[in-house]
C-alpha cells in the first residue's frame, strides 16, 4: 500500500493568465502541491474554505445533501494519480455497512473536504513528481505570480503549455526548470 501524505487546503490563487488553482500544503513537512482548478470549483472550493451557505446549493452541497441523506459520510480524500499532467482523486465515503471510493477530480473532492473538514491526503509519488519544494506561503485567496518564486512560476507555466498542447514552449520551460533546479543545487553545497 502506497505512503498518503496528509495536507492541508492552504488557499487559492489565480495566474497571471487568469487560472485558478488550489495550494495542498504537507501537514508533517514543508512541500506544497499546486492544482490548477475550473472556475467554478474554485468559487465553490472558497465559498467551503469561508463556510459561506449559499441561498440555493451549489452542486458541491447538493452532492453533500444526497450523500448525508443516503447515510454516507466523507470519511477522506486522496489525490492519488498523475497521468499525463492530470491529477486524479478518490473520495472515500463511509456507512454503518459500507466504505465506497469514488473517482473524482481533485477539485470537487476538495469543494467537498472543505465543507465537511475530511482530512485530505496525497500519494508520496504524485507529491514528489509535482510538488514545489518549500512552504509557498500562502494566506490569502489571490497570490500574483509576483508572489512566487521563478521556479514555482515555471512549474505552473508548464503545466499549463501541456494543458493547452503547447509542447514546444513545455519543452522549453522543462529545460529551464532543469537548469534552474540544476543552479539551486551548486547554490546549496559547501
Amino acid at each position: 500500500m502506497e505512503t498518503m501524505i496528509r495536507v492541508e487546503v492552504k488557499g487559492l490563487f489565480m495566474t497571471q493568465f487568469h487560472d485558478n488553482g488550489v495550494i495542498l500544503k504537507e501537514v508533517n513537512g514543508n512541500r506544497s502541491l499546486p492544482i490548477i482548478v475550473g472556475d467554478f470549483e474554485a468559487q465553490s472550493i472558497a465559498l467551503g474554505l469561508e463556510k459561506i451557505k449559499p441561498p440555493r446549493p451549489l452542486t458541491h452541497d447538493l452532492i453533500l445533501s444526497l450523500l448525508i441523506s443516503m447515510g454516507y459520510t466523507i470519511d477522506k480524500i486522496i489525490v492519488d494519480e498523475l497521468k499525463n499532467n492530470t491529477f486524479f482523486a478518490k473520495i472515500i465515503l463511509r456507512n454503518l455497512n459500507k466504505v465506497a471510493s469514488i473517482d473524482a477530480r481533485p477539485s470537487d473532492a476538495i469543494a467537498l473536504a472543505v465543507r465537511t473538514n475530511a482530512p485530505v491526503f496525497v500519494a508520496d509519488d504524485v507529491m514528489s513528481k509535482a510538488s514545489i519544494p518549500g512552504d509557498v506561503g500562502l494566506t490569502a485567496k489571490h497570490i500574483p505570480d509576483e508572489g512566487i518564486d521563478k521556479l514555482t512560476k515555471l512549474k505552473l507555466d508548464l503545466k499549463r503549455a501541456v494543458e493547452k498542447e503547447d509542447y514546444e514552449k513545455a519543452a522549453k520551460l522543462r529545460d529551464e526548470i532543469k537548469k534552474l533546479g540544476g543552479e539551486q543545487e551548486k547554490g546549496q553545497k559547501p
